[in-house]
């Protein structure tokens, strides 16, 4: 129950993530002096008075007469901030600046928010966030192993008496696996990172919707599992394979996250409305907080000095729901732990 508060949250919070989704063109692009900007920066390899050492290409990226060794830093070639990719920055840079002047409000580059770089990182305050949210699922899955082999009573074969304890094992390498590449792709999104970080959130997102299954409808035969899980395993295998291999499609993307999210919260909202757990509380807060986290991705709104937007505050947002999921993880396995015990006797 505790897990599958904790996931329907974060999987409509994902899902609702999807509806913000990269433009082939947004208005700063199309803004005559950024292209005007990017056409000189491709001729000088400079922006204002700042210039890109070996930022010598043609128009389709390709280097002329140079081998790209000298035209591009090997560390600038792995993380792909490469001369093509300073000018867009720099040009939008120049361009707010001006527009900042001019008394006019940011507008987004290529789909994206103007931000500002730290040490070549695109967005640092998501970037910040999404490691502490990675830091507080660590130590929520540590605390749980810790309460269950250590503090719990065990079976003679030293298992747990919680049931979903390998259930939630493999969540929290999930969770941890979906916000490491969520610092990776929001610290530079490339296409590789992004289908890392996309993979993360379904892989995350599917597994989720099986534990809530299981723990919603207290499915504890093996058989019984097997079924539930393994056609939603292979449908959300197909669908990751898709977005890597065939089509990066946001749109599909979106909806299948959508309907197994909205599925999880009708699913828990049940739930918590018959279930007697002294725990319950938590899942309804879980639930609340996560809806009111899902806001902060439709109310769309630019950075703050170049840094804080609504999906950074998104990220900021998981950290309590990161330690409230696992809280009610530990209270679940006490309060099914010692109800089986009870029954023992």
């Amino acid at each position: 129950m505790n897990k599958m508060a904790g996931s329907n949250l974060i999987l409509l919070s994902f899902a609702l993530c999807f509806l913000v989704t990269p433009l082939d063109a947004s208005e700063g692009d199309a803004d005559p002096i950024y292209k005007v900007c990017l056409e000189e920066c491709e001729k000088s390899g400079c922006v204002g008075g700042k210039c890109f050492q070996h930022c010598k290409f043609s128009s389709d990226g390709k280097p002329i007469d140079v081998p790209w060794y000298l035209q591009e830093p090997l560390y600038q070639k792995w993380k792909q901030w490469d001369c093509g990719s300073d000018c867009r920055y720099h040009c939008m840079v120049a361009r707010e600046e001006e527009r900042q002047k001019l008394g006019g409000k940011p507008v987004k580059y290529h789909g994206k928010w103007p931000f500002k770089r730290v040490y070549a990182i695109q967005e640092p305050a998501a970037v910040a966030f999404s490691a502490i949210t990675l830091a507080l699922q660590f130590h929520g899955w540590i605390t749980f192993f810790i309460l269950l082999n250590y503090k719990l009573p065990l079976r003679h074969d030293k298992r747990p008496y919680y049931e979903y304890t390998g259930l939630w094992h493999i969540y929290a390498i999930l969770a941890m696996n979906f916000w490491f590449w969520s610092a990776i792709c929001h610290s530079r999104d490339v296409e590789l990172t992004e289908k890392l970080d996309y993979s993360a959130a379904v892989a995350l997102i599917g597994f989720s919707f099986i534990l809530t299954i299981l723990r919603a409808f207290n499915v504890r035969e093996e058989a019984s599992r097997v079924m539930v899980a393994a056609p939603l395993i292979a449908f959300v295998t197909t669908h990751i394979l898709y977005l890597n291999f065939y089509k990066l499609d946001y749109g599909l993307n979106m909806k299948v996250c959508m309907v197994m999210g909205v599925a999880q919260l009708l699913i828990w909202g049940g739930w918590v409305s018959v279930t007697r757990h002294p725990s319950r509380w938590k899942v309804w807060l879980f639930n609340v907080g996560g809806i009111l986290a899902v806001l902060l991705e439709i109310y769309d709104f630019p950075p703050y000095k170049g840094f804080l937007d609504a999906h950074a505050l998104w990220h900021a947002a998981n950290i309590p729901l990161a330690y409230i999921c696992w809280s009610f993880v530990r209270d679940d396995a006490e309060f099914r732990t010692l109800t089986l015990l009870k029954k023992m006797k």
